[in-house]
């Protein structure tokens, strides 16, 4: 993906798609692309583990497209794809539930599921093709099962498609007005942005919050100013006034924070990650716990991103040193990456998640609800720098 002209994964609306084996998940989706995505066959459980494609469907624009496991899967390793299935659930901003007609017991009990999460879903009725009519009486029992509309379909004729489309485009959440910046910045505003250069950030790259960053100063009308660490004395010179907000790497915090001129906010591009994704105020509050710490505390650092470990890695050694320089060495401290994370967070003092910036808000969401419901403090990566620096008082916050 060419991050400076697609709309990052992360971004798009997110589609899943229930049901059980067979029923013709993987053809609906190829149905609504119009391309080949996902494995067809007639054997049961071809589809293993969810697979998602990043895809442009109008009039739904750019979405991602989750095709999953059938949920009435058996055995062991049928526990463990139903599992995976319905982990999905945390990540589906809209849901299709996707039915024949013949077993409702199944899909009335997922369709509780995500009742239960807030997804908004519609159900199908599939291979409607297979059939000389569709009984009414059966549509109003599956609506009716199900509590929610039900659109019938054939992947296989494309029946039905143009109206699911519409339904799924009534569905869409509503967008938050509010950008990346918030009010931090605003049009004619001027902007410096410090991006310093380390493997994380490889050669004629930049990493995707710097991008998002970049791209929301340009739609309201910025100045944006960008720099290395060891330009900013050059940099602010340059400038015929100090710029109305610095917008760091928060691996740079303190550096920055001594050169900033005063009248200039001062914020990370973790720090507004956290805002957009997250929960900043819980955030903050958490990161209070940070000073609570002892020895025998346990922490969890959780990535989005499942990368091989860098050297001087942001997560899994630079916060870690900085936890053990201030606790002591006895911290344990675990590490999880990617979607790993543990479905009990009681036995941690404190989690500590990164930006996010590779999930979608509400899976990003489903974690910051998970700590609370659980009693955890939870906090990000730049306001857990900044606290330990003690400079998190001087941080603007979106």
């Amino acid at each position: 993906m060419n991050g400076l002209i697609d709309t990052p994964r992360s971004e798009r609306v997110h589609i899943a798609l229930f049901g059980r084996r067979n029923v013709g998940k993987s053809s609906l989706i190829n149905a609504l692309t119009g391309q080949q995505i996902a494995i067809v066959s007639d054997v049961a459980g071809t589809t293993t583990d969810p697979v998602s494609k990043a895809m442009e469907i109008l009039p739904l624009g750019p979405c991602v497209l989750i095709d999953t496991a059938g949920f009435d899967d058996t055995g062991k390793v049928g526990d463990l794809r139903t599992e995976r299935t319905r982990e999905v659930i945390k990540q589906a901003d809209i849901a299709i539930l996707v039915t024949d007609g013949t077993a409702l017991d199944e899909e009335t009990a997922w369709a509780g599921q995500l009742k239960q999460a807030n997804v908004p879903y519609v159900a199908v009725l599939n291979k409607v093709d297979l059939m000389q009519e569709v009984p009414s009486t059966l549509l109003t029992d599956i609506a009716k099962r199900l509590g929610c509309d039900v659109i019938p379909v054939s992947a296989l004729n494309g029946t039905g498609l143009d109206v699911l489309r519409k339904t799924l485009v009534g569905l869409l959440p509503e967008t938050d007005s509010q950008s990346l910046t918030g009010n931090l910045a605003q049009a004619g505003d001027t902007v410096l942005l410090v991006m310093p250069q380390d493997p994380q950030a490889p050669k004629g790259r930049l990493i995707l919050p710097q991008v998002q960053t970049l791209r929301d100063l340009m739609d309201k009308g910025c100045v944006a100013v960008c720099c290395t660490t060891g330009d900013i004395d050059r940099t602010l010179a340059a400038l015929r006034e100090p710029p109305r907000l610095i917008i760091t790497d928060s691996q740079v915090f303190d550096v920055v924070a001594q050169k900033k001129p005063a009248g200039s906010l001062l914020t990370s591009f973790s720090v507004l990650m956290a805002a957009h994704k997250g929960d900043i105020r819980f955030f903050v509050k958490s990161a209070r716990t940070i000073d609570r710490l002892t020895e025998q505390s346990c922490v969890l650092i959780a990535e989005a991103c499942t990368h091989a470990p860098l050297s001087e890695d942001i997560g899994r050694v630079k916060i870690p040193r900085l936890l053990r320089q201030r606790v002591g060495e006895g911290l344990t401290i675990d590490i999880v990456a990617g979607k790993d994370f543990p479905k009990d967070v009681t036995s941690y003092d404190l989690v500590i998640h990164c930006g996010g910036c590779m999930f979608n808000n509400r899976f990003m969401l489903s974690r910051v609800m998970q700590c609370r419901q659980q009693g955890t403090p939870m906090t990000n990566y730049g306001i857990t720098i900044a606290h330990i620096k003690g400079i998190l008082e001087k941080v603007s916050l979106p």
